[in-house]
């Protein structure tokens, strides 16, 4: 029997060698993946020797700010993105702000630097504030980014959930701060949307984003996905960020010992996600906003292979 399974995996692994075949964009994953968004953190950005031979004309960047990078490298990363012709849209994550001379200062380094227009608020991943922030909302009711003419102000969403809110589980703490952050829509003058954390299964992203619909919240969804990776690292970054139900599409597959070599690719998730928009063109799912765990050209090399006009790169 174990003779069996290793000359099973060894066919396989012949079979993997072989010239992989493109298979053809289908129209409904085409207009799914247009303007889509993709998150870089200024690390991993100087691996990247020429974003434009990857990302589509301006495709936005998200640049994370994890805790202990210096605000001068994220600027440093943001000015480069800005002159590649990147709209840059730079994490505040309101936890690691000291106070609102620091949060005015950060903006006025983007926007002298980096000609800066856009800002992903979030409450950022850790669990005692640097300072006087602790949630996004405080960071959006300073009016700062108003003050600053700020042109579009996004917000984080959780399809299944966030631990560090609703401790108990479920989405209610979650759910009523998108309410509030909805109803700031009539407050500022930039375009809002809402951008999501990474999941791996298109039937509870579509109750979730249905769910939000139901309750009255307007804002467009733009749906984090998570490109292509090792099984191992999209395991450790799920678990590390309370990937919820979903978790269960990586556990079979970890049990399938024909996929457990090969790299998880996006392309069923996106695929179902893409189906479901043709059928409903009112499903508040607008964009998708990739996070690059197996790497930003490993990531960019998918969306080509997958999107086709959508995603060819600027210099193609």
């Amino acid at each position: 029997m174990i003779k069996d399974r290793i000359m099973a995996l060894l066919n396989f692994r012949r079979r993997e060698s072989a010239a992989p075949q493109t298979p053809a964009a289908s129209a409904e994953v085409e207009a799914l993946l247009k303007d889509y968004s993709i998150e870089v953190m200024p690390r991993t950005a100087e691996k990247v020797e020429n974003f434009r031979d990857l990302l589509p004309e301006g495709t936005r960047v998200y640049i994370a700010h994890i805790e202990g990078t210096p605000i001068e490298d994220m600027v440093a990363t943001a000015k480069r993105l800005n002159a590649d012709g990147y709209p840059v849209m730079p994490h505040f994550p309101a936890r690691i702000i000291k106070d609102r001379a620091t949060l005015a200062d950060w903006i006025a380094r983007y926007q002298g630097e980096a000609d800066v227009r856009q800002a992903l608020l979030l409450a950022g991943g850790v669990a005692r504030p640097h300072g006087d922030f602790s949630d996004s909302m405080q960071l959006m009711e300073t009016g700062l980014f108003d003050e600053a003419g700020f042109e579009r102000l996004h917000v984080a969403g959780h399809p299944e959930g966030n631990r560090d809110i609703d401790v108990e589980g479920g989405r209610l703490k979650v759910d009523e701060a998108l309410k509030w952050k909805n109803a700031f829509q009539s407050r500022t003058d930039a375009k809002m949307a809402i951008a999501t954390q990474f999941a791996f299964d298109a039937q509870p992203i579509i109750e979730w984003a249905d769910s939000l619909k139901h309750a009255g919240i307007t804002l467009p969804i733009h749906i984090g996905i998570a490109g292509p990776a090792k099984l191992q690292t999209l395991i450790k970054f799920a678990i590390a960020c309370g990937v919820g139900p979903s978790l269960k599409v990586l556990q079979r597959r970890a049990m399938d010992v024909t996929k457990l070599l090969l790299p998880y690719e996006p392309t069923e998730v996106v695929r179902e996600l893409a189906l479901h928009k043709a059928a409903n063109p009112d499903f508040n799912i607008t964009n998708v906003h990739f996070f690059p765990l197996g790497g930003i050209k490993n990531n960019a090399t998918w969306a080509i292979e997958n999107g086709g006009a959508a995603t060819v790169p600027a210099n193609a």
